[in-house]
């Protein structure tokens, strides 16, 4: 009796932003039957295409892409609706024989998609309580609670929308916010992975970012803003927020300068790219390859040839 062929991995190709993912995700693609899954959170968002680099028609070559324009503007994304939508379209892409490849340097949703991580629930009223009182408590009054019921969590949230959910998670479950955070361990479901990251000199990434942010603006960023503009993009929580975005609305509106915008995204851009390196460098399960190499794509493959997949 045979036994049946071993399913494909789930390939991600991660790393910091302007590193050529999306190109290598592609070229793989075509190697090994694969369709492309985006782990970007900024492009689920229709019509945040410039701005977020998004792959355009012709640059997907015709390999099928998944995740991209899913989101209105105003609407909020959700990591646990992620992480539910990208399971399943890796079941259904190895369901038809192919190898799904996941591709984007928003780390919390590369590992939700991966690992094993459990999202707590969430209440509008216990929400809507927590911030009550943080508006006439304040942030410090707040930040002692949560210290007192989950010290670990009170070290790392840096805003007041994370000391929200930590009080909120404590205040539904009786468990610290902290005992939710992920395991390094590939869930059954999506097991076995391999995790490709593109690597680049820090110096030469500086130099790509503002490359890269100069040929927005030339490809019409400031035309796009203000079209998001007119669709509710002050109104999205997420999508307001984007990097490039938030500073063009400022030129928008007539408080900052064009140069202005491109000088503070530019930096932004490249703050971004450390936390990226930091986050997935912390993670030994990914395998590092020379983002320039002029092989970058035959290095990969043997990397996916050599690595057991887990």
């Amino acid at each position: 009796m045979s036994m049946p062929a071993a399913r494909p991995p789930v390939v991600a190709v991660v790393g910091a932003t302007a590193t050529g993912k999306s190109a290598l995700a592609v070229a793989l693609a075509h190697r090994l039957d694969g369709e492309i899954v985006n782990g970007d959170a900024l492009q689920l968002y229709r019509g945040m295409d410039v701005g977020t680099a998004k792959v355009t028609e012709a640059e997907r070559e015709g390999v099928p892409h998944h995740l991209l324009d899913v989101l209105d503007v105003r609407e909020e994304a959700s990591v646990a609706d992620f992480q539910r939508r990208a399971r399943e379209l890796f079941a259904q892409i190895r369901a038809r024989g192919r190898t799904p490849i996941l591709v984007g340097g928003s780390g919390l949703y590369v590992r939700a998609a991966l690992d094993e991580l459990e999202f707590p629930p969430t209440d509008p009223a216990v929400r809507g309580e927590v911030e009550a009182q943080l508006a006439a408590r304040g942030e410090a009054a707040l930040r002692a609670e949560l210290a007192a019921v989950d010290p670990v969590s009170a070290e790392k949230v840096a805003d007041e929308r994370r000391l929200v959910r930590a009080l909120e998670v404590h205040r539904i479950t009786g468990r610290p916010f902290s005992a939710f955070m992920p395991r390094r361990r590939y869930t059954d479901s999506v097991a076995p992975a391999v995790q490709l990251g593109l690597r680049i000199d820090r110096a030469v990434l500086h130099a790509r970012i503002a490359a890269r942010v100069a040929a927005m603006v030339d490809a019409g960023l400031v035309e796009e803003v203000r079209r998001l503009d007119a669709a509710g993009l002050r109104e999205g929580r997420t999508a307001s927020q984007a990097i490039g975005y938030a500073p063009v609305l400022e030129v928008l509106d007539g408080t900052a300068s064009l140069g202005d915008a491109v000088e503070r995204t530019v930096v932004a851009t490249r703050r971004f790219a450390r936390r990226q390196e930091t986050w997935f460098r912390a993670d030994p399960r990914v395998r590092w390859v020379d983002a320039l190499a002029p092989d970058v794509l035959e290095r990969s493959l043997a990397v996916l040839a050599a690595e057991p997949a887990s």
